[in-house]
């Protein structure tokens, strides 16, 4: 690590202090997970603290890390992920906060701070199910007011739970079940030897 990144990681830990759970370098990108316990107050101070100056949010996602197959800090489930740009420090951060509970995740927006985050969390919301609280509009934005589930968590089916389609006689939309079979789509080549047959008695 060189020393102007050195040096950065110890202008974030004195910043942030005990909100600072972990920090360092990945994908030549600096990272930090913060607790988020006072979330909205840790995220002021990245943008606001002369030091770090991180005026702009240039992204923000959910994760379902269900299925995450390396070795975490913690077993939540949900987590977020902010990234933050500093212009006048030119300088990027990729700040990660864990969801503290798996069956109601709910954290502080950040919309306060960033309004850019607004639609991010929104996404967020539809997709994984989180609740951002304190958001000021906070509902779907992707899919369909009726829509039941969110598609982007690991236990959602690939086929979804309703199809809908367009009725000529009724005129009007209409929901029913899933019509179609469900079918592998991985390629061949990427398959194991016997994969999807060994229920079938069927060897290659």
């Amino acid at each position: 690590m060189t020393d102007a990144r050195q040096q950065f990681i110890a202008t974030l830990s004195e910043v942030l202090g005990e909100r600072l759970l972990e920090s360092g370098w990945h994908a030549d990108m600096a990272f930090a997970h913060i607790d988020p316990e006072g979330l909205q107050k840790t995220l002021r101070l990245l943008r606001d603290h002369d030091a770090l100056r991180f005026d702009q949010l240039s992204d923000l996602a959910g994760v379902d890390f269900s299925a995450w197959p390396r070795e975490r800090r913690s077993a939540r489930r949900f987590g977020v992920v902010l990234h933050l740009l500093s212009v006048a420090r030119n300088q990027r951060l990729r700040v990660h906060v864990e969801v503290p509970d798996d069956d109601l995740p709910a954290i502080a927006s950040a919309a306060e701070v960033w309004p850019a985050a607004n639609w991010y969390e929104r996404e967020a919301f539809d997709l994984f199910g989180i609740l951002f609280e304190g958001h000021p509009d906070l509902r779907r934005i992707l899919t369909d007011y009726g829509f039941v589930g969110h598609p982007f968590r690991k236990d959602f089916p690939v086929s979804g739970h309703v199809e809908m389609r367009y009725d000529p006689e009724q005129r009007r939309v209409v929901y029913q079940p899933v019509s179609i079979e469900p079918r592998e789509i991985v390629p061949r080549v990427l398959r194991e030897e016997g994969y999807g047959t060994e229920h079938l008695g069927i060897a290659r």
